[in-house]
């Protein structure tokens, strides 16, 4: 346990500044045009970085978090895109596992299979998607107006947040036309929903043999209808969510 140094990443400035308020002794460390901080949480070592968009940066990060911080762990928080109908916004899904929905070396191989690997779905570590699945309902147990003021959850319609576990489909892409949700999830009729980032941190770490896990914070409907003001929702809504979670996963550890 004293070895355990826990990588956590955020896709948005909004969503790490939240979790740098639950550290301690924090140190700000530049490397490769990033700013990472050290620190620890509830007394555990920890390195928090804005992993910056798009599944290239991610990757570039995550790296730097396991060669150069020598974590031994990696959570990954941030939003989402809806892609099953059931999802609302504010709702909460833990990738169980993560594919790169915008691979496709066919005829080489299969559709969505990933290059030498001859991995087409990167799968979580089950202690980690279990240890976020509490933490979350740990927030929804609390209820969410004691981190979130009335006006916002009446502006963004929220409700006690419903948890879901299961697929995270990730590619350099926004979702925001329904043609394309639909295509999607014509594709990969399992996936929950749709982000930038968690399947290429899921290959790096499958790669270097770091348990992971993806939590993320329903935004949008990934079509027409998306939030109009999405930096509302990241600075008052999904940062404090995503805050919430960490120190309840730093609890539970």
């Amino acid at each position: 346990m004293n070895n355990r140094v826990i990588g956590i990443m955020g896709a948005m400035h909004e969503e790490i500044n939240g979790i740098l308020q639950l550290m301690e002794n924090v140190k700000e460390v530049a490397h490769g045009m990033r700013s990472y901080y050290t620190g620890t949480i509830n007394g555990i070592k920890a390195v928090v970085v804005f992993s910056r968009w798009g599944k290239v940066a991610a990757a570039i990060t995550v790296s730097s978090l396991i060669i150069e911080f020598k974590i031994t762990d990696l959570i990954f928080i941030g939003v989402a895109g809806a892609i099953h109908p059931e999802l609302k916004i504010g709702d909460i899904v833990i990738g169980d596992k993560l594919i790169q929905h915008d691979m496709d070396a066919r005829p080489l191989m299969p559709r969505h299979e990933i290059p030498l690997l001859g991995v087409t779905w990167f799968e979580s570590d089950a202690q980690h998607v279990a240890l976020a699945d509490k933490a979350a309902e740990l927030l929804k147990d609390s209820g969410i107006d004691h981190i979130i003021d009335q006006q916002h959850i009446s502006r963004f319609s929220l409700r006690s947040p419903a948890i879901f576990k299961g697929a995270i489909a990730s590619g350099d892409k926004f979702f925001s036309e329904q043609h394309d949700k639909d295509a999607l999830l014509g594709a990969l009729p399992e996936v929950l929903c749709v982000e930038m980032e968690g399947a290429a941190v899921a290959q790096a770490c499958y790669e270097y043999g770091i348990p992971f896990v993806v939590s993320r914070i329903i935004s949008d409907e990934s079509n027409e209808h998306s939030v109009i003001d999405f930096p509302d929702f990241i600075l008052n809504i999904s940062s404090k969510y995503g805050a919430e979670i960490i120190r309840n996963i730093f609890s539970l550890i």
